[in-house]
C-alpha cells in the first residue's frame, strides 16, 4: 500500500477545522492548497453550482505526523449529502514522546469533550481519547521505546 490517509466530510465548515488543525500540527496545506467548488469545471448537462456553495471546499490535504494524512471536503445539501458524523471513525496518533502526546491531547480537546483523559494503560501505553470540537474523534497512545 502506497499511502494511508483519512477523509473527512464536514458541513460547511471545512476552512476552519482544517485551519485549527494547521494550528496544532503546523505544515501547510499540500498540492494546490484549499480547491474550491468554484474551482470545477461546468461540464454540459451538469447543474450550475449554487452562488452559497461556489467558497466552499471541495478539497484540501494537510500532512500529519507520521506520514499520515488528512483530507476533507465540504458536503453541501444542495448537492444531495446528508452529513452525519458516526461513532465508528477515529484518528489514531502515536506521537514520539510522552509530552506530545500531552500537547496534541490538550489541543485538541479544547472546545470538544474528553472521553478518555490521558494515561498510562495496564498494556503498557500512555493512552486516552477526545472528540473535538468538530466531532471528530482522536486517539493518542504513547508506547516507551526501549533503548
Amino acid at each position: 500500500m502506497a499511502r494511508v490517509s483519512t477523509y473527512l466530510n464536514f458541513s460547511r465548515n471545512t476552512e476552519e477545522a482544517f485551519n485549527y488543525y494547521k494550528s496544532i500540527f503546523g505544515g501547510e496545506f499540500s498540492g494546490p492548497g484549499i480547491r474550491r467548488f468554484r474551482d470545477i469545471p461546468q461540464a454540459e448537462g451538469m447543474l450550475p453550482i449554487e452562488d452559497i456553495d461556489k467558497n466552499l471546499i471541495i478539497h484540501i490535504e494537510l500532512k500529519i505526523p507520521g506520514g499520515h494524512s488528512l483530507m476533507g471536503t465540504d458536503a453541501p445539501e444542495s448537492m444531495g449529502f446528508n452529513l452525519n458524523f458516526g461513532n465508528n471513525i477515529h484518528i489514531n496518533l502515536e506521537p514520539d514522546t510522552r509530552d506530545e502526546t500531552r500537547r496534541l491531547f490538550n489541543a485538541l480537546s479544547v472546545g470538544g469533550k474528553v472521553t478518555m483523559a490521558l494515561q498510562d494503560m495496564f498494556w503498557g501505553s500512555y493512552f486516552g481519547s477526545c472528540t473535538d470540537k468538530f466531532g471528530v474523534q482522536w486517539m493518542f497512545s504513547f508506547d516507551e521505546k526501549p533503548n
